[in-house]
């Protein structure tokens, strides 16, 4: 059986950082790497959650908004996906600091934070997303993937 393009990677070169995974026609699957893999340090399920209730909403209402085909974490907890039509990465970067931002600035309750809502509305925690946020933040704002081709390390 033939491996799916992000197991062809190896997981041992990768930082945090954001990555072009794929691209397919007019979607581009971004690789948001909040964590490094294989390393122990990895998000817990309430961070990558509430993250993910956080920055989903926040990148659909955001300027790229109707661009956005999916936002999700990654099964190893290490990072999300982000599947976007006709962006540029350059765009696509500035965005997602922005929205890391506006979700570090955020007070209120965590979007989607209820059962009519959520699968698990009960395992969500804004402060915990606030975090992740913020360092992920921190990692793009000194990230030079904007002078890069944001390919995965060879």
């Amino acid at each position: 059986m033939e491996k799916i393009t992000s197991f062809q990677i190896d997981h041992r070169k990768i930082n945090p950082g954001m990555y072009i995974s794929r691209i397919d026609g007019d979607i581009t699957t971004f690789d948001l790497r909040v964590k490094k893999p294989n390393a122990g340090d990895y998000m817990s399920h309430v961070e990558m959650h509430t993250a993910e209730h956080m920055i989903a909403t926040f990148i659909r209402n955001c300027e790229i908004g109707q661009n956005v085909i999916y936002f999700g974490p990654m099964g190893c907890r290490t990072g999300f996906y982000l599947l976007t039509r006709d962006l540029t990465p350059a765009t696509v970067l500035t965005q997602v600091k922005k929205v890391l931002l506006d979700v570090t600035e955020y007070c209120g309750e965590v979007f989607g934070a209820s059962e009519e809502e959520c699968g698990n509305y009960k395992e969500l925690d804004l402060e915990s997303a606030k975090k992740i946020c913020r360092d992920y933040l921190h990692i793009l704002e000194s990230y030079s993937g904007i002078d890069s081709d944001f390919e995965y390390p060879q």
